[in-house]
């Protein structure tokens, strides 16, 4: 079986389903670009849907964040990475998957690409987002890869542990909304757990992620992002490749690219792949996720 393209409605908006043998996703058209949805065959989404929820941006215009995946260049400003995605965006079919595009944004000049691709046979799917500068002055952003999955499971978030002798060897970007002794927050020596049960207030938090990988279970269902890490390069948020936030509606997996000053006509792109394992089970302790880490880790 090859990969299925179906244009359809899924959660009141006009989508693209891309299907192979054991998940489907749903690419939106008439906003965008997003994916609205993901599932392994006879399982839940497992993206957040969030139809009421909007932000207020200074000039008065209402942001929906819609829940899903989508596309931000950092760094966030309620101006610049609030731009409304309300129109409909350009899909072209391509081998294997799609590229959706969105329209110029107005105020920033960026034109935001998502390509989608699926593995035939594996649970496995690749985005590639690409980021142009279509205005007339030199900009510097970062690409932000943000994933909002649905509350009640747990986010974990590797840590790398390497011998540094005196010298220090992980750093840690805490958000001002976040308490240190949330009983959401379980810290570990190799990793980091969030627990997506909040009933009240938020929190985030950032690190550089050189290990790869972050991840979220639900219900039995592991969702794991993959994103390359460039120890070279600068990243925002002291120095962030990884992200995560959680609140009450929804949790959120961030990957970032290194920040780039883009001249008008360029472009940058930052590439993930997602993982789907199913029939796992696992608890927010590093015994538990060290059992299955190998297994995650030779897939990246």
């Amino acid at each position: 079986m090859s990969i299925r393209y179906e244009e359809t409605r899924f959660e009141g908006y006009d989508c693209i389903r891309l299907e192979n043998q054991v998940l489907k996703l749903w690419i939106t058209e008439s906003c965008g670009p997003r994916i609205i949805g993901l599932n392994l065959h006879g399982q839940d989404n497992l993206m957040a849907l969030l139809p009421n929820a909007t932000y207020r941006i200074p000039s008065g215009i209402d942001y929906h964040f819609r829940g899903g995946h989508r596309l931000w260049h950092g760094p966030e400003d309620p101006e610049r990475t609030y731009v409304p995605d309300d129109k409909p965006v350009s899909v072209q079919q391509i081998d294997g998957g799609l590229l959706a595009k969105q329209p110029v944004e107005g105020l920033t000049g960026i034109q935001k690409v998502m390509e989608v691709t699926l593995s035939e046979k594996e649970p496995l799917v690749t985005l590639n987002h690409t980021l142009t500068n279509r205005g007339p002055q030199r900009v510097s952003l970062t690409p932000w890869a943000i994933t909002q999955l649905k509350p009640g499971g747990f986010a974990i978030l590797p840590q790398a542990v390497h011998t540094t002798g005196l010298l220090p060897n992980r750093r840690l970007a805490i958000w001002p909304y976040t308490s240190i002794n949330s009983p959401h927050l379980i810290w570990g020596d190799k990793y980091t757990f969030v627990l997506a049960t909040m009933h009240s207030g938020k929190l985030k938090i950032g690190w550089a992620n050189p290990v790869g990988w972050l991840a979220y279970w639900i219900a039995g269902t592991l969702f794991v992002k993959y994103a390359e890490y460039q120890p070279q390069s600068d990243y925002l948020d002291f120095g962030s490749s990884s992200e995560c936030y959680c609140d009450p509606q929804f949790l959120e997996l961030e990957t970032l690219g290194p920040v780039t000053s883009l001249a008008p006509g360029q472009s940058v792109s930052h590439k993930e792949r997602w993982l789907l394992i199913s029939d796992i089970d696992i608890e927010p302790e590093e015994s538990s996720v060290a059992e299955i880490a190998g297994m995650i880790e030779r897939r990246y």
